[in-house]
């Protein structure tokens, strides 16, 4: 019924794109869809960032063999760029969660190694406060999906946030590690969902990995056997951009 109902309505509204054109599937024009920069090998197997050329299977970046993070690997589907940035942005505060599906197949894709390796998928938790004024995780609306689609554990709330941190964007490395440095935890109740496990954590951009990397801290304290992250889109390099 759900099904049948969505097509009737994409006939009598039809989709339209983040340009305002009538899409031509999951919410992007051909054209829109040609601008942004997906990400594929060579990257860094720790943090996502792309490599120029092919420098081997499982290289990591001078950054993050310098300073290891406490997630295992990243994967990013596309660069946080002028191409990405509107839409994404859209999807966090515009209130479009419908993009998820969009953003959920891209993650799919580009970080299929990890999700055969993960035995549940959780998103990166907003605090009450912020998803009462948001009404909706952004990063959940992204990995409910793809946990269905590739047959894994949703875990929606074994790990929360703590603190109503603010925002991380204008702030250095050093800068975000603070401002989220134990605004996570998995609850005792939850630990039993943690424990054992090889987790895959969702979020929407990896800038410094500040949020990822104290998610990944919580959840090893808890018991989790390994952390791994996905995100629809990285910055090339620590930016100041509206996130």
């Amino acid at each position: 019924m759900r099904a049948w109902t969505r097509r009737t309505l994409d006939l009598l509204f039809p989709p339209q794109d983040h340009g305002g054109q009538t899409a031509q599937g999951l919410g992007l024009s051909a054209e829109a869809f040609g601008q942004v920069t997906f990400l594929e090998d060579p990257v860094c197997d720790g943090c996502g960032l792309p490599f120029e050329f092919d420098q081997g299977a499982g290289v990591r970046c001078a950054a993050c063999m310098a300073r290891p993070k406490a997630f295992g690997r990243a994967r990013a589907a596309c660069l946080y760029d002028e191409a990405s940035r509107d839409l994404i942005l859209k999807f966090k505060h515009a209130d479009r969660p419908d993009l998820a599906g969009l953003f959920s197949l891209w993650i799919s894709r580009a970080a299929s190694p990890l999700i055969d390796q993960a035995d549940a998928i959780l998103p990166v938790p907003l605090h009450p406060f912020r998803l009462l004024h948001r009404r909706y995780n952004q990063a959940a609306e992204i990995a409910r999906p793809l946990a269905r689609r590739a047959s894994l554990a949703y875990l929606a709330d074994s790990l929360q946030r703590r603190r109503d941190t603010a925002s991380q964007g204008g702030r250095s490395g050093s800068g975000r590690r603070r401002n989220v440095a134990g605004a996570f935890w998995v609850p005792d109740t939850k630990r039993a969902n943690i424990k054992g496990r090889h987790l895959l954590l969702i979020d929407d951009v990896l800038t410094t990995g500040a949020t990822a990397e104290a998610c990944a801290k919580a959840l090893l304290q808890a018991g989790a056997s390994g952390v791994d992250l996905a995100v629809i889109a990285r910055v090339r390099e620590t930016q100041n951009q509206p996130i």
